[in-house]
């Protein structure tokens, strides 16, 4: 027979052990669905839009905002929510009513700062709904967990937040085709991570942040069919991983940057239908690895620089459109390849060269120069 005391100290210790397995047992339970305060925040969140196409907010019912609530993604430890994903126009398999599979879709209402309460969201996609409008929610920069913000095809209006910059760990900010006015808030350069910025087909003015070329992680810049004027910062050279470069349809203004010829990765250059003077850079033409290079409908001037080479790569060069004089550079025809040329409505004059790529363009390549003659046009005399 055990003393007392051990009888009383075992059934304290079991006693002990019971209360901590119910406890973790509660602790295990209350994470199995997502937090009260998240699905509140959604539930606010989707009372600002209205959806009938797709009928994708049926599915947002129930007490479980991780289960079976379209386009919602949950940490699976925490149960808190970390991705909010809508597209109006998703691949088939992610429509949730079979039979709509493959149809644009249209949402209207406004993105409430109900959605800055989701302070672990790592990803905003809220893309190609045409009819969303307002103000994109100034409270969106305290989300410091954010890595993809994806607002593209809508009808945003109202300028960037001007502290978008305290989103360090951002990687993806898209806000084009909206109606986003105002400027670029210098803070932009201050996104360290970011890889992706797209804010084509907007209505924003000013000039491109000097310190532009801070963001040293970029890989596309894309800001074409804007109103942004200035001059082209060279701090954009520094950026090392740079591939495609879209400033197109703006008003921006001075010279190109020669220093764009020598960045290592850069392989698209749109830079037409701007006010761009000066001579074209030597270096964009004798093999910088640019390929597609469009630098048409601007001001510029000079002949056409006398350079190219083997290392000459260009599946798309477009110079029409400018100012340029003097002769087609001889050296065209020692390029390694050129697919598309357009050297028309220029003051180019004198013979167009014999052999590639001359041999396979039209006529409407060179035409509105002042004195071209050869094959494809009227013979020289």
């Amino acid at each position: 027979m055990a003393p007392a005391g051990s009888t009383t100290t075992a059934t304290a210790t079991a006693t002990v052990s019971l209360i901590f397995f119910v406890l973790s047992l509660s602790a295990i339970t209350n994470v199995r669905s997502c937090t009260v305060g998240d699905r509140n925040a959604l539930l606010a969140f989707k009372s600002a839009l209205t959806e009938s196409q797709f009928g994708i907010f049926k599915t947002w019912r129930g007490t479980d905002c991780c289960k079976s609530w379209y386009g919602v993604h949950c940490n699976p430890s925490s149960k808190r929510v970390t991705e909010i994903s809508l597209r109006g126009e998703s691949p088939e398999s992610s429509v949730p009513t079979l039979e709509k599979m493959g149809r644009s879709g249209y949402m209207t209402g406004v993105i409430t700062p109900a959605i800055c309460k989701l302070d672990r969201l790592s990803t905003i996609i809220i893309a190609d709904w045409k009819g969303i409008s307002g103000n994109i929610p100034k409270c969106i920069t305290t989300l410091s967990f954010l890595r993809v913000l994806d607002l593209v095809g809508n009808q945003f209006s109202g300028p960037i937040p001007y502290n978008i910059g305290r989103l360090h760990r951002l990687t993806v900010l898209n806000f084009a085709d909206n109606q986003i006015n105002g400027v670029i808030p210098s803070s932009t350069v201050q996104m360290s991570s970011l890889m992706h910025l797209d804010l084509r087909s907007n209505k924003i003015t000013g000039e491109i942040p000097t310190e532009f070329g801070n963001l040293k992680m970029l890989s596309r810049a894309l800001l074409s069919k804007n109103l942004i004027s200035g001059s082209i910062p060279s701090s954009i050279s520094k950026i090392y991983r740079l591939a495609d470069l879209d400033l197109s349809v703006n008003q921006l203004s001075g010279s190109i940057p020669e220093s764009f010829g020598r960045m290592p990765v850069l392989s698209t250059l749109n830079l037409d239908m701007n006010k761009l003077s000066g001579e074209i850079p030597t270096t964009l033409l004798s093999g910088s690895g640019i390929s597609i290079l469009n630098l048409s409908r601007n001001a510029l001037e000079g002949k056409i620089p006398d350079v190219f080479g083997e290392r000459s790569y260009f599946t798309a060069l477009d110079l029409s459109y400018n100012n340029l004089k003097g002769p087609i550079p001889k050296s065209v025809t020692s390029a390694s390849y050129i697919g598309h040329l357009d050297l028309s409505h220029n003051h180019l004059c004198g013979p167009i060269p014999n052999g590639a790529p001359f041999n396979h363009l039209e006529a409407s390549s060179f035409m509105n120069n002042d004195c071209l003659c050869g094959s494809p046009l009227k013979r020289c005399t």
